[in-house]
C-alpha cells in the first residue's frame, strides 16, 4: 500500500519504479537464467561426447548445426545474463555518478565483446573457416 503512495500517478498505471524500468531487468534475468539451465547442460554434454577424441572429430562435431546452435544460444544467454547481472551490482554499489556511467558502458562493451568472440569463433567452426 505505502509503495503506491511513493510513485507517480502515471508510474503507478505504467508500473514503472523509480528507475522507469519496471520489472524488466528482473524478468530478463530470470528468463535468461532459466535459459542458460538446458543450455549449459547441452554444453556439459557436447564437452563430455568430444573428451578424449581426437581434433577432427571434435571440430566436426562442434561444426553440427545442433551444436553450433546450442553454443551460440548459450553464449547469447550468458552475455546476457552477466551484463544485466553486474548492472545491477553497478548500479547498487558505485556511489559516484560519473563513474557508475563509465562502468556500466564498460560493462556493456565488455558483455558485448565477449559474445562477438565467442559466436564469432563458433560460426568460424561451423562454416569451416
Amino acid at each position: 500500500m505505502t509503495e503506491t503512495r511513493i510513485r507517480t500517478p502515471l508510474g503507478r498505471v505504467r508500473h514503472l519504479g523509480a528507475a522507469h524500468s519496471g520489472p524488466d531487468h528482473f524478468w530478463r534475468q530470470r528468463l535468461t537464467g532459466a535459459a542458460n539451465v538446458p543450455l549449459t547442460i547441452g554444453f556439459v554434454i557436447l564437452v563430455i561426447s568430444v573428451a578424449g577424441r581426437p581434433y577432427a572429430d571434435v571440430t566436426a562435431i562442434l561444426a553440427s548445426p545442433l551444436a553450433a546452435l546450442v553454443l551460440v544460444l548459450m553464449m547469447l544467454s550468458i552475455a546476457i545474463h552477466m551484463r544485466i547481472g553486474m548492472q545491477t551490482v553497478i548500479e547498487d554499489y558505485v556511489h559516484s555518478e560519473g563513474l557508475k556511467i563509465v562502468l556500466l558502458v564498460a560493462n556493456t562493451f565488455f558483455a558485448f565483446a565477449v559474445a562477438a568472440v565467442t559466436i564469432f569463433a563458433v560460426l568460424k567452426l561451423a562454416f569451416g573457416g
